[in-house]
């Protein structure tokens, strides 16, 4: 009788959880489909709804709109494929190989976790106009092509691998890159899905550096033209609502395309623990 009660306390929290993570995901539908939005009324809305796809044809009307789209796939992509082979090179360098001051380098990479983003803004904004690469691809690439993170569960990661394999390619005369692309790299997919879809979601979402570090419509960011669409008087919630759709979808088939990868790593964590 106790263990019934308790699994209906436990299924009754976690529909609430349920419920609470969708809730807002259902609102931003339910409005970038609607005619006319209230959003101090649910009532009111769901009183008369009509589904329309005027939203997503004005807001895709909207100047630069496209433009920002593209510019966060750039951005989002190119940080992921960087971050997917640095982070693999040095957290294998940390696993595999004994170095002079290995330790105190690992512990500055640990270290740079606990140092918020906003300490850095300055600095990083004066080296990227120092470089001249102000308003440009390169500011909101290369500063992040490396996280800190990612290499530590890659180090850790590879250190539970077995070296028999790396030491029979080395027999057979295979070179150091040649190892970790060929033989660490595909052992590590599932960890690196998991890092991959953190990265792109990190830097599809990213707001604060894409707006200190461009000025241009043209260079402008997803998550920075949503918050340009937003009028000092009024916001236009349905075209809001309708961009936020749109900025949505990357994020959800990226999570899908990896999906595979990330549940093979958490089963396979499993068995080894």
């Amino acid at each position: 009788m106790k263990r019934t009660v308790a699994n209906w306390i436990l299924w009754i929290l976690m529909l609430t959880v349920l419920i609470g993570m969708l809730l807002p995901l259902w609102w931003m539908l339910f409005g970038a489909f609607s005619e006319s939005f209230d959003s101090g009324s649910l009532w009111k809305n769901l009183s008369g709804y009509s589904i329309t796809l005027d939203n997503f044809k004005s807001i895709l009307s909207v100047k630069n709109f496209g433009r920002s789209i593209i510019n966060s796939a750039i951005v989002g992509t190119a940080v992921t494929a960087g971050n997917a082979i640095f982070c693999l090179m040095v957290g294998y360098a940390f696993a595999r190989y004994r170095f002079i001051g290995k330790k105190l380098l690992f512990i500055t990479v640990a270290g740079v976790l606990m140092i918020p983003v906003h300490i850095i803004i300055i600095p990083l904004f004066l080296l990227i106009n120092k470089l001249g690469w102000y308003d440009t691809y390169a500011a909101l690439i290369v500063p992040f092509l490396v996280n800190p993170l990612g290499i530590l569960l890659l180090a850790q990661y590879i250190r539970e691998l077995p070296v028999d394999l790396e030491e029979a390619a080395r027999i057979d005369g295979a070179g150091e890159l040649r190892i970790l692309f060929s033989i660490v790299m595909p052992m590590c997919k599932p960890v690196l899905a998991v890092l991959a879809v953190q990265i792109f979601m990190t830097n599809w979402n990213a707001f604060l550096m894409p707006f200190i570090l461009t000025s241009s419509d043209s260079m402008r960011t997803l998550p920075v033209m949503l918050a340009l669409l937003q009028g000092y008087q009024q916001i236009n919630w349905p075209q809001l609502f309708a961009a936020s759709t749109i900025s949505v979808i990357p994020v959800i088939l990226v999570f899908l395309v990896f999906q595979k990868r990330i549940v093979s790593g958490i089963v396979a964590g499993a068995l080894k623990s």
